[in-house]
């Protein structure tokens, strides 16, 4: 599996920003797909995923503000964030699953910075 990720950078509280990641290789290795976190000097937490059939899990912090999407014919999961808040600040990395929770190589992108200050 490959995950390339995209989206990030500088953003205010209160606002939004959205993240991509494309996935390519062997589809049973993707099929669950989502979004992990990890902030300074702290443990790297779950976010949201989703499972090829729309079922999303969201992490209680984020539940109502960010929202994961899935476009199974791209292969594409979206993460869209709003009302951000500066906790939110962390290296966000795209990662995938199979249908049993396994992971294999590839299975974690390359983090993407998202920074949420005034």
């Amino acid at each position: 599996v490959q995950l390339q990720a995209s989206g990030g950078g500088l953003g205010q509280p209160g606002g939004s920003q959205g993240l991509s990641c494309a996935a390519s290789g062997n589809t049973f290795a993707f099929a669950i797909m989502g979004w992990y976190r990890q902030a300074p000097g702290k443990q790297r937490e779950l976010v949201a995923m989703i499972t090829r059939g729309g079922s999303p899990n969201y992490a209680d912090s984020v539940k109502g503000r960010f929202t994961i999407a899935r476009d199974n014919a791209r292969n594409t999961v979206y993460l869209h964030m709003n009302n951000l808040k500066t906790e939110d600040t962390a290296v966000y990395y795209c990662h995938a699953e199979d249908i049993f929770g396994r992971t294999g190589p590839g299975s974690w992108g390359q983090g993407t910075l998202v920074t949420v200050s005034s």
